[in-house]
């Protein structure tokens, strides 16, 4: 941790830390302790969040005017984001943040003064059960050098002020006193394939499955949606593939040739529609997945990437881990209470507290 714990490394965070480093930094603090192999990164916390905004709004007047806009008023939401973002956006990082970057960049770095980076928002309440803030920030790829780093860090704190994520707090009601993110910095895959994966059935929320999707190069593509990915059903309780489907890939997110961000191209016909992993490589990402859940106690929504050029076996990394929530929230919804039925009275007369009948829900 530097002097004014304002940048964390993974090896310092858990899942308990989500206060301070989201739930993006938090997850992968947490999987690194569970002996899972992420790539090497830090978090920027939200003390160093909510210092460089309140340099940047020390009156607190950008804030106020948020909170209190009303949550239907597009237009006037959207000028409220445009006159935060550009007043973050411009704004210089404190020297002390930007000292903190530069040491934590190279120790992830390991040397490799070249080394790209992923740049990602972590908000407090992000990759929750409850609210969640994930896709409503801004995640940039492939980044190189401090100042570049530096300058898309800035970019992702004034992303918490977007339009979308404006307007899905003023839905809810949220204070913006308090309010704050934190920025994951985290040394790029160059992945060969990449996907997702979840510990139960998406479709149909089985438990005895693990689902896992993948594609060609970054996994931008398949959680963009931008390419229809190959999909394995794998069984728990036997290990086996149950089900294969290998779909036509047209498209892959690659490194941009001019060593900064990232390309979408065509596939090579050759690759297009052969699978994207080999069996081997599914059971093996299905192993750590069964892993992963076990570790958190629920079931888990992963992103994965095989680096390019590795050994069968090697260069797997899983680059995050959040709680499944569609058929959590549905198994979470509350049962109805059974409704009295009208001859209910009619038994309790009779028979009295002996001859109370068993009431069933409807």
């Amino acid at each position: 941790m530097n002097e004014h714990g304002w940048v964390r490394h993974f090896e310092e965070i858990g899942i308990d830390d989500r206060p301070t480093v989201g739930g993006k930094g938090a997850s992968l603090g947490e999987l690194l302790r569970a002996g899972i192999a992420v790539p090497p990164g830090c978090v920027v916390t939200t003390d160093a969040f909510r210092h460089f905004v309140d340099v940047c709004d020390r009156a607190g007047a950008i804030r106020r005017r948020i909170e209190a806009l009303p949550a239907d008023d597009l237009d006037a939401i959207a000028a409220a984001s445009a006159e935060a973002r550009a007043l973050l956006g411009q704004a210089d990082l404190p020297a002390a943040l930007y000292d903190g970057i530069a040491a934590g960049l190279e120790r992830i770095r390991g040397g490799d003064v070249d080394a790209p980076m992923a740049v990602r928002s972590s908000a407090t309440s992000e990759d929750s059960a409850e609210a969640s803030f994930a896709g409503l920030q801004d995640t940039y790829l492939w980044i190189r050098g401090v100042d570049a780093v530096v300058e898309h860090v800035r970019r992702c704190c004034a992303s918490l002020y977007s339009a979308e994520s404006i307007s899905y707090r003023r839905r809810l009601g949220m204070l913006e006193e308090g309010l704050a993110m934190a920025v994951v910095i985290q040394r790029m895959v160059d992945a060969r394939s990449s996907g997702v994966m979840f510990t139960r059935s998406p479709t149909t929320g089985d438990r005895s499955v693990v689902t896992l999707e993948a594609s060609w190069g970054l996994g931008s593509a398949v959680v963009s949606g931008e390419v229809t990915p190959d999909r394995f059903v794998v069984a728990k309780v036997t290990g086996e593939i149950v089900r294969r489907d290998v779909s036509p890939k047209l498209r892959r997110h690659r490194p941009d040739p001019s060593g900064s961000g990232v390309v979408d191209e065509e596939v090579p016909e050759a690759q297009r529609t052969i699978a994207s992993v080999s069996d081997a490589e599914v059971l093996a990402l299905a192993a750590i997945a069964r892993r992963v859940e076990r570790h958190y106690g629920c079931a888990q929504d992963i992103e994965w990437a095989i680096a390019e050029g590795c050994a069968p076996g090697e260069g797997v990394f899983l680059l995050q881990s959040r709680p499944e929530t569609v058929w959590a929230s549905r198994e979470a919804a509350a049962v109805a209470a059974p409704r009295p039925r009208a001859v209910d009275h009619v038994f309790a007369l009779l028979g009295g507290a002996r001859a109370q009948p068993r009431r069933e829900a409807r």
